[in-house]
C-alpha cells in the first residue's frame, strides 16, 4: 500500500527538470515572440522610439497625476485601441499585464480597505469593516498600476531593443545605464540557454527518479556552476569588446530621423487634456 503513494511522489519530484525546462523554454519562446511583434508590421512600430518612449513617458505622468477613475480607465481603453491598431494580439497582451498585477496589488491595496478612515462600507467576520474610502483608495491603485504597467508592456512589444536602447541614448539617458540594460537583456537569454542546455544533459543521463534530496541537490548544483560560468562569460565578453574598440559606449549604426511631428502635436495636446480633466 504505501509503494504506490511513494512512487508516485518520486514521480513528481523527477518533474522537477521537465518543468524547469519547459518554464525556459516558454521564456525563450514568448521573448521570441515578443520581438516578432515588436519588427512586425502595426501602427506603433511605424512611429520614432523616441516619440513612442515620451508618449508613455507623458501619459504615465497623465495616469499618476490623474484624480478621476474615468481618465484612468480612458488611458486603459486607449492603450487597448493601440495595441488592436499594432497588431498585438490582445489575449496575450491582457494576460501578460493582468495575471500577475492583481496579486502583487492586492498585497499593497488590501490593508487600504480597512485602514483608511471613512464611512463604513462593509462588515466582515472577524469584525474586520471596510471604508467605502479605503475601496476607492484601493481601486485607484490597481487601476493606476493596471493601466501603467499596460503602457510600459507595448511600449516594449512595439519597440525593438536595439531601438529602444539607440533612443534612450539619444534622449540623453546615461550611457552606463544603457549598457547594462543591453547587457542584462543579452545575457539573460544567454543564461536561459546554458541552464536549459545543463538541465537537458542532466536528464539525458539519469535512468530513474530523482528522490527529494537527490533534486534538491541537483538544484545546488545547477545554480553553483551557473554562477560560475556567468562569471567566467562575462568576463571572456568585456575583453572580447576591449579588443573590439569598444570604449565606454556602444556605437550602431543605426540613425533616427524624427519625421512624425503631427503625431508629436497631437500627443502634447492629448496629454494636457487628460491632465487637465483629471485634475
Amino acid at each position: 500500500m504505501t509503494k504506490g503513494p511513494q512512487s508516485s511522489k518520486s514521480v513528481l519530484r523527477s518533474g522537477v527538470i521537465e518543468r524547469t525546462l519547459a518554464d525556459i523554454d516558454h521564456a525563450l519562446e514568448q521573448s521570441l515572440f515578443a520581438e516578432q511583434i515588436a519588427r512586425g508590421p502595426g501602427w506603433l512600430q511605424s512611429l520614432d522610439p523616441r516619440l513612442k518612449i515620451i508618449s508613455v513617458l507623458m501619459l504615465l505622468i497623465s495616469v499618476s497625476l490623474s484624480h478621476s477613475l474615468a481618465i484612468i480607465v480612458l488611458v486603459y481603453f486607449l492603450t487597448l485601441g493601440l495595441a488592436a491598431v499594432s497588431h498585438v494580439p490582445m489575449g496575450f497582451f491582457v494576460k501578460r499585464v493582468w495575471l500577475f498585477i492583481p496579486f502583487f496589488t492586492a498585497v499593497i491595496a488590501l490593508p487600504a480597505l480597512f485602514t483608511t478612515p471613512g464611512p463604513v462600507g462593509l462588515h466582515l467576520p472577524f469584525g474586520l469593516v471596510t471604508t467605502t474610502t479605503g475601496a476607492m483608495t484601493a481601486l485607484f491603485l490597481l487601476l493606476r498600476v493596471g493601466t501603467s504597467v499596460s503602457l510600459t508592456v507595448l511600449l516594449i512589444l512595439t519597440t525593438p531593443w536595439n531601438s529602444m536602447l539607440k533612443a534612450l541614448g539619444v534622449l540623453r539617458l546615461p550611457g552606463v545605464i544603457i549598457l547594462i540594460l543591453g547587457m542584462t537583456y543579452r545575457y539573460i537569454h544567454l543564461l536561459l540557454n546554458l541552464t536549459n542546455d545543463m538541465l537537458l544533459s542532466r536528464k539525458s543521463r539519469v535512468l530513474r527518479p530523482m528522490t527529494g534530496a537527490e533534486g534538491r541537490n541537483l538544484v545546488a548544483a545547477t545554480s553553483g556552476a551557473l554562477l560560475s560560468k556567468s562569471l567566467q562569460v562575462s568576463s571572456e565578453v568585456y575583453l572580447a569588446m576591449q579588443s573590439r574598440g569598444f570604449r565606454d559606449y556602444p556605437r550602431t549604426i543605426d540613425t533616427l530621423e524624427f519625421q512624425d511631428w503631427v503625431w508629436a502635436v497631437i500627443l502634447l495636446i492629448l496629454v494636457a487634456l487628460l491632465i487637465w480633466l483629471g485634475r
